[in-house]
């Protein structure tokens, strides 16, 4: 199995910046894309970020200009750098990784972390 821990969350004024980070452990033999995902309250979970193992990047139109996916491949590690934050990107942030271990290629995902953007 694979555990995604994700940190960085919490309470930012807007116009604020945040760094999150998402950590992965495990049986792991390689590492597809990770990503960035985000729901917020009444809403579908919607993509924010991924990006490849060679470092190919995808972003949401909202988010393009303001947030920067990062990965360090030598640690199995994801960030989401964000900035000029909004009040709309309020929501619980969960990590993916597309992993391939012993029994097979799998979808993984984090428990999520809250980012409050409020004055």
């Amino acid at each position: 199995q694979v555990q995604l821990v994700e940190s960085g969350g919490g309470l930012v004024q807007p116009g604020g910046s945040l760094r999150l980070s998402c950590a992965a452990s495990g049986s792991i033999y390689y590492i597809y894309a990770m990503g960035w995902y985000r729901q917020a309250p009444g809403k579908q979970r919607e993509l924010v970020a991924t990006i490849t193992s060679g470092g190919s990047t995808n972003y949401a139109d909202s988010v393009k200009g303001r947030f920067t996916i990062s990965r360090d491949n030598a640690k199995n590690t994801v960030y989401l750098q964000m900035n000029s934050l909004k009040s709309e990107d309020t929501a619980v942030y969960y990590c993916n990784a597309d992993a391939l271990i012993t029994t097979g290629r799998k979808d993984y995902w984090g428990q999520g972390t809250q980012v409050t953007v409020s004055s």
